[in-house]
């Protein structure tokens, strides 16, 4: 028996905030209240003092690309308990479950169904490896760009198809990568997820302002197909793939809410975004609809600021799955702030990181060291995206409550993949017969660390996690022996 006593315990699914123990048994909330019962206080029960700090759910993280123990680390320490590939997805998952429970993770894990794979699969006869790099090289080939044939549509919704029948967490849907595809497609993408019970998680095809000759604007497609269908539809970092044109945007989602559709939307607190070089929409002559140039780019693995077009072109044609970093925003420009902070406050506007994985000159992407080996590479949103959210919402601007944040944090988002994965259903809230993972912060201190420049330093704040109910983080350490993380899957029918 544990018992964190007299903290700020928050609740987001019923709002409220107490000053409360908290008493966690077998992985388990098992009471909780300004005073507990008798049954639960055992003469051998651990007893945490985190008077004067913040108890509430570990946050569900729907878009990480995070596959490794250093990510993971890292994420934790940001007080994430369960991150989940669904944008992306991998294929097959038996074998992206498998390889996570062989390794060992210390946050719980799961994948989405991975659009992108299936097409490569029945285009370029690429046999999937639930690889991330391998699926990051792939993008960048237009013979999977383009749209498909009857007889290849039908069978790469068969691939999609039997992959949530194993477990899949939703359909995730690269559109933006290869944006010219036929929106019928898609449409039918959205059918599939409707008939399964499921979900999709799409990373938009252009929008209008950025390419007025788009089969069609990518915002309103995702809203188009939720109402045509009925299906669930994620619509992945809106502030990365609306940039200047949020607002416009967020009022399309907020009408397609308002109507019935059942839209969900995610946001990060950077100005920058992280993707493979060989994208689409990085190719030279489409850098200008964005109000980009080659230097906006930096690769990561080697901190080089892209100087050239030539550059460019050279870094794309012989290494197109390395991974960069793109600057959209000015974070140290007002208005480009402001729009950053309406994509969060947007209303049930979710946090999700789009967190990558760490690299390092050798060309590693994980590490069982901690702290991490010098020299490491990633997105600071690996390691900061909620305490930096945190800082700015709660403690710099009070745009959000504690239980307001933890709703966005931890409640929605588990809430978002709930209906059709059962271990979700016991995530994101914090009361009797909730999972006992949990994150307990120190309001005066939490904030992000990771800069462009030093993209690993870990967040500050979470002074403790709990997996399963097992500390992966106590007293503001990491212990690197522990492993709780277990899969998270879907079950249909």
């Amino acid at each position: 028996m544990l018992i964190l006593r007299g903290g700020r315990v928050v609740d987001p699914r019923s709002g409220t905030e107490q000053v409360a123990d908290v008493a966690v048994d077998g992985g388990k909330v098992v009471a909780l209240g300004p005073v507990l019962p008798p049954s639960v206080l055992a003469d051998d029960a651990t007893v945490v003092d985190v008077a004067g700090l913040v108890v509430g759910p570990g946050f569900v993280d729907l878009h990480s690309h995070v596959h490794s123990i250093a990510g993971q680390r890292l994420q934790a320490l940001d007080g994430v308990t369960a991150t989940l590939d669904l944008e992306a997805g991998l294929m097959p998952i038996e074998k992206a479950y498998a390889r996570a429970a062989a390794d060992g993770r210390l946050l719980h894990y799961g994948f989405s169904a991975s659009w992108g794979d299936a097409r490569a699969a029945v285009h370029l006869g690429t046999p999937p490896a639930a690889d991330l790099h391998a699926s990051l090289v792939m993008l960048g080939d237009p013979a999977w760009q383009r749209s498909s044939s009857p007889s290849e549509r039908v069978a790469w919704l068969q691939l999609l198809e039997s992959e949530l029948e194993a477990g899949a967490l939703g359909i995730g849907v690269l559109m933006g990568y290869a944006p010219r595809t036929d929106p019928d497609e898609f449409l039918d993408v959205a059918r599939l997820a409707a008939r399964t019970g499921t979900a999709t998680f799409t990373h938009v095809r252009e929008i209008v302002e950025a390419d007025p000759t788009t089969p069609i604007d990518g915002s309103l497609e995702i809203t188009r197909a939720a109402a045509e269908t009925g299906a669930s539809m994620h619509h992945c970092h809106v502030n990365s793939t609306s940039r200047r044109h949020v607002d416009r945007v967020l009022d399309l989602l907020g009408t397609a809410r308002t109507n019935g559709s059942r839209v969900t939307v995610e946001a990060y607190p950077y100005g920058a975004g992280s993707t493979a070089i060989g994208a689409y929409f990085l190719a030279p002559e489409r850098l200008a609809a964005w109000g980009l140039r080659p230097s906006s780019l930096t690769i990561v693995a080697t901190g080089e600021r892209i100087a050239s077009v030539g550059r460019l072109a050279h870094l794309r044609a012989t290494d197109p799955g390395a991974v960069c970093v793109v600057s959209f925003l000015d974070e140290e420009n007002p208005e480009d702030a402001a729009l950053l902070q309406r994509a969060l406050a947007f209303p049930d506007s979710i946090v999700a990181s789009d967190a990558m994985h760490v690299e390092w000159p050798d060309g590693s992407t994980d590490s069982r060291e901690w702290p991490l080996p010098e020299g490491g590479q990633t997105h600071p949103r690996t390691a900061g995206t909620f305490a930096r959210s945190l800082r700015r919402m709660v403690v710099e601007t009070g745009a959000w409550s504690w239980a307001e944040a933890f709703r966005r944090c931890s409640y929605l988002p588990a809430q978002v993949v709930a209906g059709f994965a059962p271990a979700a259903r016991t995530k994101g809230w914090l009361a009797a017969g909730a999972d006992a993972d949990l994150v307990v912060i120190d309001p005066a201190t939490i904030s992000d660390s990771a800069t462009y420049v030093d993209p690993t330093r870990p967040s500050v704040g979470v002074r403790h996690l709990l997996v399963d109910g097992t500390f992966v983080v106590r007293d503001g350490t990491l212990d690197v022996d522990a492993f709780p993380g277990r899969p998270i899957r879907a079950t249909l029918g």
